[in-house]
């Protein structure tokens, strides 16, 4: 049972780091109905931010404190999203208003190749580290409930708690307020949501903002677990189930598809794999999202994406 939980467990830190992948492209494609091919780059770009401004602010300020240094590090970092959201909506999609969902869609892959290619020129091509204090030793938990404890690793614990609480955080936004409502709007109807005076382009550099930050924190996540390189665009491929399972236009679809996916992942790696060889947890999810388009096309929460077209 103690190691049916810590699979469980172990399942549940990583599904809530799938979902925090996912949330990038549910918020891109909620504001304008396409899906953003740009959202590796995204992580990338921001986690090569974070990493060489925490390298670099020690030299430029005298700053001793890693802490401080990883602060003001991840302020700057997200001061240069922030420019990057601004850019993105100045540049390409104040142009592209009232597009076919394609023109869309091939801006986003535009924009993916640009800034892979802005961020080696600027942060460099190397392999780059994120120390953000995150203990990298695991603990015995709950020994006293079960033989032996559950063994935890404390750097997914708290990565999961801290992508769980912005996931928490974008669910309230997205729910409760005002640019959160006028959001969904302009994902039904670009043109009748302009129409009842909701600015577009205000919407959209809202959501390109708010997914640069969720791709900064996503890359500052897995920046400290595996190192900032070029590979870390990758990421993006492993919430692409997670976006499938959950539904395209869903925040809490995000949420639990995460979950599914990582928990799914981890047990039948752990039991089933011994019956085949091994290996499952690479292609389990793929798996498992192919299987239920079938059934589900739209996802858990999904709408149905022709109702919208």
């Amino acid at each position: 049972m103690g190691f049916f939980l810590e699979t469980l467990l172990g399942g549940l830190m990583a599904g809530m780091l799938y979902s925090l992948v996912a949330l990038g492209f549910v918020l891109i494609f909620k504001a304008s109905g396409v899906f953003n091919f740009a959202q590796g780059a995204m992580v990338l770009f921001g986690a090569l931010a974070m990493a060489r401004f925490a390298e670099w602010l020690p030299g430029w300020t005298g700053v001793d404190s890693r802490l401080l240094a990883n602060l003001l590090a991840f302020v700057l970092a997200g001061a240069v999203m922030f420019v990057v959201a601004w850019l993105v909506e100045w540049l390409v999609l104040r142009h592209l208003v009232n597009q076919e969902g394609a023109t869309l869609l091939m801006a986003t892959l535009g924009i993916a190749y640009f800034l892979e290619g802005l961020g080696q020129t600027l942060f460099g091509n190397s392999i780059y580290k994120i120390d953000i204090g995150m203990p990298k030793d695991p603990v015995m938990a709950f020994e006293s409930v079960f033989q032996g404890g559950l063994l935890i690793n404390k750097e997914d614990l708290i990565a999961a708690l801290i992508a769980a609480a912005l996931v928490a955080a974008l669910s309230v936004f997205f729910q409760k307020t005002g640019t959160g409502r006028a959001l969904r709007a302009v994902a039904d109807d670009h043109q009748a949501a302009q129409s009842i005076g909701i600015p577009l382009q205000r919407i959209w550099f809202i959501v390109w903002c708010v997914a640069g930050v969720v791709a900064l924190v996503a890359g500052m996540i897995w920046g400290s677990k595996l190192g900032v390189q070029f590979s870390l665009t990758t990421v993006a491929l492993r919430a692409l189930p997670v976006v499938i399972l959950g539904g395209l236009t869903s925040v809490p679809g995000a949420i639990i598809g995460g979950l599914i996916i990582g928990v799914g992942e981890k047990l039948s790696e752990v039991y089933l794999g011994p019956l085949v060889g091994g290996g499952i947890e690479i292609w389990f999810a793929y798996v498992l999202a192919l299987g239920f388009l079938l059934v589900r096309p739209q996802g858990l929460f999904g709408e149905k994406i022709i109702d919208r077209v």
